[in-house]
Formats: structure tokens, sequence, C-alpha cells
């Protein structure tokens, strides 16, 4: 059987019909329904998921058991496993809440999500956001490309929260040190991104993250 949009499959299934369609580069289960995105373009959706990552990736280069993946597919529950466009995860060795599976997939939920919202807004905003939120994501970021407009939500509770900024910069309180200058990724600044970056990266609660995951996959 082919995997086509719309189909009502258990997650077992959605894998063998996934795996079955090599021209599909694509796919989510969300809530038992498949989708299967249209064609990613190349501006409005593959370089700002671009930025998204190489800001996460210098922030993992200084951070030991912290890991970036790009479009890494993630088996949350039965019936959810979406293909986020970046995650940031921390190691289970060092205490993070998702691991790597025998057929080398992210188990559970990671801490941080970005979806680049091009021609997904409605979707990546309430049904995803839902399924986040339940699993347990602590913090999922969406990027409206089309409404130039960048949302962080932190998981407070059984609720996402909106963070709001200090002078134009988000702070991640799950990984100390992780700064992000909005409208500078927004314009495609990287130079300024990584300028930002580099500022919580020198801070002290980065120092003590370090040391505390190292600590942790040392025990």
């Amino acid at each position: 059987m082919p995997l086509e949009n719309g189909d009502r499959l258990s997650r077992c299934e959605f894998e063998r019909r996934y795996v079955a369609r090599p021209d599909i580069n694509k796919a989510e289960l969300i809530e038992g329904v498949v989708y299967v995105p249209s064609p990613v373009r190349a501006a409005s959706h593959g370089g700002t998921s671009a930025s998204m990552a190489g800001w996460l990736y210098v922030y993992c280069a200084a951070t030991p058991h912290v890991g970036v993946l790009d479009s890494a597919t993630v088996r949350l529950d039965r019936d959810n496993e979406p293909q986020p466009d970046v995650l940031l995860r921390i190691d289970a060795a060092a205490g993070g809440q998702s691991s790597l599976s025998a057929d080398d997939y992210v188990e559970g939920a990671p801490e941080l999500v970005v979806e680049v919202a091009a021609s997904t807004a409605a979707y990546d905003m309430h049904d995803k956001r839902h399924v986040y939120r339940r699993s347990g994501v602590l913090e999922y970021i969406v990027w409206r490309v089309h409404d130039e407009a960048l949302d962080w939500f932190v998981l407070v509770g059984d609720e996402y929260r909106q963070l709001a900024p200090d002078r134009g910069v988000l702070v991640s309180p799950t990984f100390p040190g992780l700064r992000l200058a909005t409208q500078a990724m927004l314009a495609g600044d990287d130079s300024s991104v990584l300028a930002e970056l580099r500022k919580g990266l020198e801070q002290p609660v980065h120092a003590a993250f370090v040391a505390a995951l190292l600590a942790a996959a040392n025990t």
C-alpha cells in the first residue's frame, strides 16, 4: 500500500509505508493521521531552517552531550511520529529525556523542537503544538515565515507559555547560554545571531551547565 496524505495509520504501519517510499523526503504521523508536506521552497524554508540549525550547531559545539538533528523522525507515542525541521536534545546518559533506538530513531520528547512554518503555520501552531506540549517537549520554536515572526514556547506545568524577549533577545531556560537575537535571525543577519550566542556561551551559567552535563554523564 502507498503512503498518502490523510491516511489514518498505526505508527508501525506508517513506518513500514514510509520506508517503502524513498521518493518522499518528509512525512509525519500526527494524532494517527499522515501528513506529507508540499515540496520545500529554497529561501522561505530551506534557508531559514539552515539558519536555525547553524545557530544550534554552534551551541552544541560548545556544549558536550547536547546534539542537534535536522529533519530526524521522532517517535513520541503510538499515534505521533513527527519529523521536526530541527531539534536539540540532551544525551540520555547526561540526563536527557529522549534516547536513540537500536534502529536509529529518536524516542521520547527532545528538549527543544524547531519548526519552520512557511506553508504549514496553522498545522505547526495548533495540531503539532498540542502534540509537543502533551508529549513533554520543553521548548518549541515556530518561525512563521510569511508573518515575519518567531514564537518561542516554554512548557510550564501542562501548558506552553510564550517567552518574552529581553531587549530583543530570547533566552532558553532549558539550555543555559542559548540566546537568540530574534530580529537578526528574521533578517538573515547570521553574524549578529552568532555574536549574541557567543555572549551566552561566555556566561558562568553555561560553564555550570557544561560541568553538570559532564558530571551526569560520568556517574
